[in-house]
């Protein structure tokens, strides 16, 4: 068995362009405005857009909120879920929960069987769909509904998610069948009801509704990729099938009623030979694979590839060992990537896989409001050190009367079979333009960089295409909302290690030593959050400036804290970024490793002014002077803690109830630093949570959802 060498699976860097510096990049070669007009991308897709609800919903337009009406908490290194004064957390689904009748209770001793029918791990993004008393679809009902969730990934440690298998699993190669199996069905996606009697909330373990997407679930491929010699497998030589959907973060909810989610960190699951390049002849798929994170060689996260002669093992290897790529899994990786779409309220409704929003490590999924006559307008990030934000533009115009369709998929096929993709180019004026990915574009259709033959290619070869025409490379864009009033996008970059003085621009302008106990971290280490105004939804420019640096309350504000935080909202590394419809308040969620020594992860509430409110700021690296924009600096009353979680824990994943009394949030990886070897004790979990907070058997960690409300019965943040 290929020996594992141990790697960060989540903080890939495989942008090796010179796309740094977007003064220089491709003026003089073409004006992309006149290539707007193009076609673009086409194929058979669909995607996302918003409706009521959660993470990318756009139909608000209730945002009255001028002024948060809670006291801030403060940072918190305790086991807990922390929430202001006047409101109650409560625990309703967690890792292992079953999801039919006659799914044995969750011991949580790692004997558990049967994941195919509980509740995955690591839990994400999350939107809600609305029930009314009789079990239909409904916009306006709050006391019943569905949650729709991303599993991500699992805590892990030596190949094995420890947590799940009795004595902390097998850490070397090969891994033993029986516990691979329980790691490939607690990824993936969960749909689950939920309800309240007035007083409390709880998940119903028995509904019709629930049921598990995991890695093994066949899924349709749809969009201009469908049918590419690209995605062709031993599973589907025709390329209209893949199998599973992998390491989904963020989400969003369509205008016409489906849940859509990204594939993140996919790239790591995968073995490569170490001979594969030349068994492959060195042809265009080695460098579209080395862009994507995987180099002849290199281990895969938890060698399910080593559990057997079974094809749902070795569809895990892939290297080209067969004599075509009907016979083997080579394009196995190309089928991971995309935006995937379900419909929440159709159990046996498949999965599509859409193509043509591109194919990239996908945050969430943020849409412009649908007006009538008009294109619907995707925004999306690419979650990795130096990678792009995209925007993807329909070709179909809005038709209000399918924001109710009578097949809901249906729908999305019309709004995404055709459209274009483009990548975003920052200017240091503080200005920007999208740059196409089609054949449309002269740059990409003659490419010397890399072989584009059709927009399959640019679907496939997302990265690719995006380096080709000089977008601006970004400190990790990761979730990103629109907001309900403005219109303009919010996008978090969350950190970068690699960021440089010699790299630092205008949107990315900060490089400073940061000091954790007496570790020195280095770039931009605790990120910020930029904003984008678009000319008009479907244009080719916009302005942009930065909302907020994340930074510690006490840091140098003329070089790090540039936007004045205190210790009523100083943060690290923000991640998760949603609007509510219901407040128009903005929750800035934090995934850090930076702070962590004076505070475990938190959820901020923001009320955000408008883009250009602020004003010019430079910054200094020694003898480079950078020039960024800053947005007014926020107060305790616009941006204040509103959450800080257990030990361990990144805070992911919001929705909420239609009348913002309810909100649900979603706690990841409690204690994910305990040692693999003390899975059987304990005394040595960084986390107990939620056990020692009531909720399930045994005391080994969960991830798991919460439920906030407001004592009082009042809105969430007022």
């Amino acid at each position: 068995m290929p020996k594992h060498t141990p790697m960060n699976f989540n903080d890939e860097d495989s942008n090796t362009t010179s796309n740094t510096a977007f003064e220089q990049v491709l003026d003089s070669r073409l004006s992309r405005r006149s290539l707007f007009r193009g076609a673009g991308l086409v194929g058979v897709a669909a995607g996302a857009t918003a409706m009521t609800g959660c993470a990318t919903s756009m139909n608000g337009g209730g945002a009255t909120l001028s002024s948060l009406g809670f006291k801030p908490v403060a940072k918190s290194l305790a086991d807990k879920v922390v929430v202001p004064e006047g409101y109650t957390a409560q625990v309703i689904y967690a890792l292992g929960d079953p999801l039919t009748a006659t799914t044995p209770a969750f011991k949580n001793d790692g004997t558990d069987a049967a994941f195919e029918q509980r509740a995955g791990d690591h839990h994400d993004g999350m939107e809600w769909f609305g029930l009314d008393a009789s079990g239909q679809p409904s916009n306006a009902f709050t006391s019943r509904g569905l949650l729709a969730m991303n599993h991500e990934a699992t805590t892990d440690e030596k190949l094995a998610s420890f947590f799940i298998h009795a004595n902390g699993g097998t850490a070397t190669l090969p891994r033993p069948a029986a516990e691979v199996d329980k790691e490939l069905a607690i990824h993936g996606l969960s749909f689950v009801e939920v309800q309240t009697n007035g007083k409390q909330w709880a998940y119903k373990a028995a509904s019709p509704f629930n049921r598990r997407v995991t890695t093994m679930t066949t899924a349709a491929i749809h969009g201009p990729a469908r049918g590419s010699e690209h995605l062709v497998t031993k599973f589907s030589t025709d390329a209209t099938l893949c199998r599973g959907t992998l390491n989904n973060c963020g989400t969003g909810k369509t205008p016409w009623g489906t849940f859509v989610s990204g594939e993140e960190n996919w790239y790591g699951y995968f073995f490569r030979d170490a001979k594969d390049d030349d068994a492959r002849k060195k042809d265009k798929q080695v460098q579209g694979l080395k862009r994507y994170g995987r180099k002849a060689g290199e281990a895969s996260r938890h060698g399910w590839e080593s559990a057997g002669s079974d094809d749902r093992f070795v569809r895990w290897n892939n290297s080209a060992i067969g004599a075509s790529a009907k016979d083997d899994y080579r394009n196995e990786m190309n089928t991971f990537g995309y935006v995937v779409e379900v419909d929440a309220y159709d159990t046996k409704a498949p999965m599509r896989k859409r193509t043509g929003l591109g194919r990239f490590a996908h945050e969430s999924v943020a849409f412009a409001k649908p007006v009538s006559g008009q294109p619907i307008v995707a925004y999306m990030g690419d979650d990795a050190r130096g990678e792009y934000i995209y925007k993807f533009v329909s070709e179909a115009k809005w038709d209000p009367k399918d924001a109710q369709p009578a097949n809901r998929l249906a729908a999305g096929d019309k709004y995404l079979d055709k459209g274009t993709l483009f990548a975003a180019r920052f200017k240091g004026d503080g200005s920007g333009e999208w740059l196409e990915l089609s054949m449309n574009n002269p740059v990409l259709a003659g490419s010397s960089y890399f072989e584009f033959k059709s927009n399959a290619d640019m679907a496939i070869f997302t990265r690719l295409a995006a380096d080709a025409v000089g977008a601006t490379k970004m400190d990790r864009p990761e979730w990103n909302g629109v907001h309900p009033r403005t219109g303009e996008v919010y996008f978090t970059l969350t950190n970068n290690s690699n960021r440089t003085a010699a790299s630092a621009d205008a949107v990315n302008p900060r490089v400073y030593t940061d000091m954790k106990g007496s570790k020195e971290q280095k770039g931009n280490v605790n990120g910020h959050i930029v904003r984008l105004a678009d000319a008009s939804p479907a244009g080719s420019s916009f302005k942009w400036d930065i909302y907020v640096f994340g930074a510690e309350a006490g840091a140098d504000k003329s070089t790090v804290n540039l936007s004045n935080l205190t210790d009523d909202n100083d943060m690290s590394s923000p991640d998760g970024l949603v609007f509510s419809p219901a407040t128009g308040i903005c929750w800035i969620q934090t995934d850090d490793g930076a702070y962590t020594d004076k505070t475990n992860c938190m959820m901020l509430a923001a009320i955000p002014g408008k883009q250009g409110d602020g004003g010019p700021r430079t910054v200094k690296h020694g003898d480079k002077t950078v020039t960024t924009y800053v947005g007014k600096a926020p107060t305790p009353t616009t941006l204040a803690r509103f959450l800080v979680g257990p030990k361990g824990s990144e805070i992911t994943g919001w929705c909420e109830t239609p009348d913002g009394r309810a909100v649900f949030i979603n706690i990841q990886h409690p204690g994910e630093s305990t040692k693999m070897a003390d899975v059987n004790d304990p005394t040595k979990y960084e986390s107990q949570w939620p056990a020692h907070a009531g909720y399930g058997a045994g005391k080994r960690p969960r991830s798991a959802t919460i439920v906030i409300t407001k004592n009082d019965g009042g809105v969430i943040g007022s």
